[in-house]
């Protein structure tokens, strides 16, 4: 997967292991090759078990509620996961930055992709660009990927749930 300059498919491929869990191996590696990563080793029940216990640990940066908090965990998780930026053209495609080292297991490769991507994403978005749906019965984790950074909620649905709710309060109030 290419890093775009805001992190966007990063994020976007974490929040969607998330939100909606891999049921297998084969469907985490069949969703990492849909993102646009290489997957260069079949996958076993471990990797699935190990991308699990890092998308936990990547749920903290998500829920941290300020700039430094987030900061420190997602450095940590930057110090297990990435490694100098290198130059690679490893599958023909063209030359592009990998912040990871070579040969890496699937779960190695995904740790560095969203850590590196969401450090890109926050420090170009914004560092509150990554938070939880407002709606209180959802609260999953999203990128906030709009132009001027004022999403609350993970989805239209939730925002039209949100939106009928403070209505009929208001309906009732006044009624």
């Amino acid at each position: 997967m290419r890093l775009n300059p805001y992190g966007e498919e990063p994020v976007r491929l974490a929040v969607g292991l998330v939100t909606e869990p891999p049921r297998d191996a084969e469907e985490l590696a069949r969703r990492c090759v849909g993102a646009g990563l290489v997957v260069e080793r079949p996958a076993g029940a471990a990797d699935l078990r190990e991308v699990e216990a890092f998308l936990d640990r990547w749920l903290t940066v998500v829920d941290a509620d300020t700039p430094r908090a987030r900061a420190e965990r997602l450095n940590e998780l930057l110090a297990g996961s990435s490694a100098y930026p290198r130059l690679t053209d490893h599958t023909g495609t063209g030359w592009h930055i990998h912040y990871r080292d070579t040969n890496l297991s699937l779960p190695g490769v995904v740790r560095a992709l969203i850590s590196v991507g969401t450090a890109l994403h926050l420090t170009t978005r914004g560092m509150d660009r990554l938070r939880r749906c407002a709606l209180t019965e959802c609260g999953r984790p999203f990128g906030d990927f709009t132009r001027g950074g004022r999403q609350r909620y993970c989805s239209p649905t939730c925002a039209n749930r949100d939106a009928v709710r403070r209505h009929r309060a208001k309906v009732t109030r006044t009624g």
